[in-house]
């Protein structure tokens, strides 16, 4: 008999997929109009977790159906992408600031997160038991892939508060530890393939941004995300397949900043001990394949993005085909996979395509992995 641990084990250590995607999905419009009469409060907080429920269950549905082997929940019990794992961690809450982020053409909802206390995981984190529901959905159908802010989103300016933390290094040990103990726990939930989405390793690499506190130049930001991030995963069970995502901004369709991954490449591409990176190449913003020779050959899978989330137009194959061939230059065909370049909807505003197109586009992308990778 086949040991069901094994099993799964083998299943995991492929991860990331040949054909997989960031995560986020479009919401539809019943949970949209769920969540404004939960706020006018003409249904309670049970009544809108059902209908999430349920339209969780149809997604799950339609992605295995797609031929996705890796499947998320869509992250629809969410409203952004970060900040409400961020919010319910021990010493930080999220606020209303006066102004959302800048991005190319329009500024975001306004809403983030800030230090009020000492880091640590909270063990009635939501996210726990949105797992384990979840989890149960997908069954042995396809691997349940978990999507939450790498560790290092809590450098973003504006969160640490310097009178709790007046030291950087102290900050980044109790987020450390705060991530080992989300690990432990979502592990203990089940989950064997998490992808921690980072914008600020990205935001690191782009020479637009100005990266220097007076205190931390660049060159240290780099090298703390590096240890940050290795350090978490330090200790981590065999069997969980861990992946950083790595985006320029995604909002209804717009970005927020653009730069090539040289700046990162040397220390994070070559050093970062995770099992694969997700990395834009959707447009020119992108820059080239050349910092991928930075990726150690047998180590890391590179998920590549060339295909695009923020609209509904499918690529053309060949010249997919053509950008792999072109990235199997500076890594090898078999550590090379292809997804969209983010998710769909990164926030409850989702991007501009519909539900059908983003449909057709990770169907697409199944069948484009087919014919390259022959799997």
């Amino acid at each position: 008999m086949t040991n069901p641990t094994t099993a799964t084990t083998k299943t995991v250590a492929k991860a990331p997929f040949k054909a997989d995607h960031v995560g986020s999905l479009l919401r539809p419009e019943s949970i949209h109009q769920a969540r404004k009469e939960f706020k006018e409060g003409s249904i309670t907080a049970e009544q809108l977790r059902e209908i999430e429920t349920t339209e969780i269950k149809r997604i799950v549905d339609k992605q295995i159906e797609v031929g996705l082997k890796a499947v998320t929940d869509g992250e629809f019990r969410r409203t952004f992408w970060h900040t409400d794992f961020m919010a319910h961690i021990n010493g930080f809450e999220g606020y209303t600031p006066e102004t959302g982020y800048r991005f190319k053409n329009v500024e975001t909802e306004a809403y983030d997160v800030r230090t009020i206390g000492k880091a640590s995981f909270n063990e009635n984190h939501p996210f726990i038991k949105d797992f384990i529901e979840f989890k149960e959905i997908v069954g042995s159908r396809a691997i349940p892939k978990l999507t939450i802010p790498s560790p290092n989103q809590f450098f973003n300016q504006g969160i640490r508060d310097e009178s709790i933390y007046p030291e950087l290094e102290d900050y980044a040990k109790d987020i450390i530890q705060v991530y080992r103990d989300a690990f432990k726990a979502f592990y203990a939930a089940g989950a064997r393939y998490i992808q921690i989405d980072d914008v600020y390793i990205a935001g690191l690499s782009s020479p637009d941004i100005p990266f220097n506190d007076g205190k931390h130049n660049r060159d240290y930001l780099i090298d703390l995300a590096l240890r940050v991030t290795n350090a978490v995963l330090e200790d981590k069970p065999e069997d969980l397949a861990v992946t950083t995502h790595l985006c320029r901004g995604n909002y209804q369709s717009d970005w927020a900043f653009e730069g090539s991954y040289a700046l990162i490449a040397p220390t994070l591409f070559a050093k970062e001990k995770v099992d694969g990176f997700f990395l834009e190449y959707d447009d020119d913003r992108s820059g080239s394949f050349q910092p991928l020779e930075h990726i150690p050959a047998g180590g890391p899978r590179v998920v590549l993005g060339v295909f695009t989330s923020k609209n509904g137009e499918l690529e053309d194959k060949e010249a997919i085909k053509a950008r792999v061939a072109e990235a199997a230059q500076y890594v090898p065909l078999e550590q090379l996979c292809i997804s969209p370049q983010c998710g769909f909807a990164s926030t409850h505003h989702g991007n501009k395509l519909t539900e059908q197109q983003q449909w057709d586009k990770l169907r697409y992308i199944v069948e484009v992995s087919e014919e390259i990778f022959g799997e």
